[in-house]
Protein backbone atom coordinates (compact mmCIF):
# COMPACT_ATOMS: atom_id res chain seq x y z
CA UNK A 1 0.00 0.00 0.00
CA UNK A 2 1.08 3.73 -1.23
CA UNK A 3 2.29 5.94 1.75
CA UNK A 4 -0.60 7.09 3.52
CA UNK A 5 -0.30 10.66 1.79
CA UNK A 6 -0.11 9.42 -1.20
CA UNK A 7 -2.82 7.18 -0.38
CA UNK A 8 -5.33 9.60 0.75
CA UNK A 9 -4.16 12.59 -1.74
CA UNK A 10 -5.21 9.36 -4.66
CA UNK A 11 -8.26 9.17 -3.31
CA UNK A 12 -9.96 12.52 -5.34
CA UNK A 13 -8.92 11.31 -8.36
CA UNK A 14 -10.68 7.99 -8.19
CA UNK A 15 -13.93 6.82 -10.27
CA UNK A 16 -16.73 5.51 -8.24
CA UNK A 17 -16.12 2.13 -9.21
CA UNK A 18 -12.40 2.27 -8.34
CA UNK A 19 -13.76 3.06 -4.78
CA UNK A 20 -15.86 0.75 -4.07
CA UNK A 21 -13.10 -2.33 -5.14
CA UNK A 22 -10.61 -0.07 -2.83
CA UNK A 23 -13.14 -0.58 -0.02
CA UNK A 24 -13.73 -4.27 -0.42
CA UNK A 25 -9.84 -4.68 -0.47
CA UNK A 26 -9.12 -2.39 2.32
CA UNK A 27 -11.63 -3.75 4.56
CA UNK A 28 -13.12 -6.79 3.18
CA UNK A 29 -17.22 -6.05 3.92
CA UNK A 30 -19.58 -4.79 1.73
CA UNK A 31 -19.71 -1.64 -0.19
CA UNK A 32 -21.91 0.79 2.42
CA UNK A 33 -24.54 2.60 0.25
CA UNK A 34 -23.31 5.88 0.37
CA UNK A 35 -22.00 8.74 -2.17
CA UNK A 36 -18.56 8.39 -3.82
CA UNK A 37 -17.90 11.85 -1.85
CA UNK A 38 -19.06 9.83 1.54
CA UNK A 39 -17.43 7.05 0.62
CA UNK A 40 -13.84 8.71 -0.03
CA UNK A 41 -14.40 10.38 3.65
CA UNK A 42 -14.91 6.64 5.25
CA UNK A 43 -11.97 5.37 3.22
CA UNK A 44 -9.33 8.31 3.92
CA UNK A 45 -10.79 7.56 7.76
CA UNK A 46 -9.89 3.82 7.21
CA UNK A 47 -6.32 4.18 5.94
CA UNK A 48 -5.70 6.50 8.58
CA UNK A 49 -7.09 4.24 11.03
CA UNK A 50 -4.86 1.30 10.10
CA UNK A 51 -1.80 3.42 9.59
CA UNK A 52 -2.20 5.29 13.02
CA UNK A 53 -4.53 2.96 14.88
CA UNK A 54 -8.08 3.48 15.29
CA UNK A 55 -10.03 5.20 18.04
CA UNK A 56 -9.42 3.65 21.52
CA UNK A 57 -12.22 1.21 22.65
CA UNK A 58 -13.76 3.06 25.21
CA UNK A 59 -14.73 5.84 22.52
CA UNK A 60 -15.80 3.01 19.71
CA UNK A 61 -17.91 2.01 22.82
CA UNK A 62 -19.50 5.29 23.32
CA UNK A 63 -20.15 5.73 19.77
CA UNK A 64 -21.73 2.33 19.20
CA UNK A 65 -23.62 3.16 22.08
CA UNK A 66 -25.07 6.97 20.79
CA UNK A 67 -25.91 4.93 17.40
CA UNK A 68 -28.15 2.59 18.83
CA UNK A 69 -29.84 5.26 21.27
CA UNK A 70 -31.06 2.59 23.27
CA UNK A 71 -29.17 3.79 26.54
CA UNK A 72 -26.70 6.78 28.02
CA UNK A 73 -23.76 5.78 30.18
CA UNK A 74 -22.52 8.86 32.38
CA UNK A 75 -18.65 8.16 32.87
CA UNK A 76 -17.38 7.27 36.25
CA UNK A 77 -15.46 10.72 37.02
CA UNK A 78 -13.00 11.35 39.36
CA UNK A 79 -14.04 11.73 42.82
CA UNK A 80 -17.36 9.83 42.26
CA UNK A 81 -18.88 8.08 45.37
CA UNK A 82 -21.13 5.56 43.79
CA UNK A 83 -23.41 3.55 46.36
CA UNK A 84 -25.45 0.29 45.55
CA UNK A 85 -27.70 -1.88 48.18
CA UNK A 86 -27.61 -5.10 47.22
CA UNK A 87 -28.80 -8.02 49.05
CA UNK A 88 -29.12 -5.93 52.40
CA UNK A 89 -25.82 -4.41 52.30
CA UNK A 90 -24.93 -1.22 51.27
CA UNK A 91 -21.39 -1.25 48.78
CA UNK A 92 -19.82 1.85 48.42
CA UNK A 93 -17.48 2.49 45.58
CA UNK A 94 -14.73 5.49 45.15
CA UNK A 95 -13.36 6.69 41.73
CA UNK A 96 -10.04 8.18 42.54
CA UNK A 97 -8.78 11.14 40.82
CA UNK A 98 -6.48 8.60 38.38
CA UNK A 99 -9.51 6.77 37.30
CA UNK A 100 -8.87 3.83 39.75
CA UNK A 101 -11.97 1.91 41.17
CA UNK A 102 -11.58 1.02 44.89
CA UNK A 103 -14.00 -0.84 46.75
CA UNK A 104 -13.69 -3.33 50.03
CA UNK A 105 -9.87 -1.45 50.51
CA UNK A 106 -8.78 -2.78 47.01
CA UNK A 107 -8.54 -1.52 43.65
CA UNK A 108 -9.75 -3.06 40.77
CA UNK A 109 -9.70 -2.69 37.38
CA UNK A 110 -13.46 -1.80 36.53
CA UNK A 111 -16.74 -0.84 37.49
CA UNK A 112 -17.90 -4.09 36.33
CA UNK A 113 -15.11 -6.37 38.35
CA UNK A 114 -16.63 -4.72 41.57
CA UNK A 115 -20.00 -5.50 40.51
CA UNK A 116 -19.30 -9.19 39.57
CA UNK A 117 -17.38 -9.71 42.57
CA UNK A 118 -20.44 -7.96 45.14
CA UNK A 119 -23.29 -10.10 42.77
CA UNK A 120 -20.98 -13.61 41.61
CA UNK A 121 -22.61 -13.12 38.14
CA UNK A 122 -21.35 -11.07 35.40
CA UNK A 123 -23.01 -7.53 35.38
CA UNK A 124 -22.05 -4.51 33.74
CA UNK A 125 -20.64 -2.07 36.03
CA UNK A 126 -22.34 1.43 34.77
CA UNK A 127 -25.57 -0.38 34.54
CA UNK A 128 -25.45 -1.94 38.49
CA UNK A 129 -24.10 1.50 39.98
CA UNK A 130 -26.79 3.36 37.80
CA UNK A 131 -24.73 5.30 35.47
CA UNK A 132 -26.10 3.38 32.42
CA UNK A 133 -30.02 4.96 32.13
CA UNK A 134 -32.41 3.68 29.26
CA UNK A 135 -32.57 6.42 26.34
CA UNK A 136 -36.27 8.33 26.17
CA UNK A 137 -38.53 7.13 23.98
Amino acid sequence: MPRVDDALAELGSLSSTTLKARWVTLTGAPVPRISPALLRLVLAWEIQARAYGGLPRPASQRLAQLARAKTATTPAGAGMRLVREWNGTAHVVTVSEDGRVSWNGRDWRSLSEVARAITGTRWSGPAFFGLKTRAAA
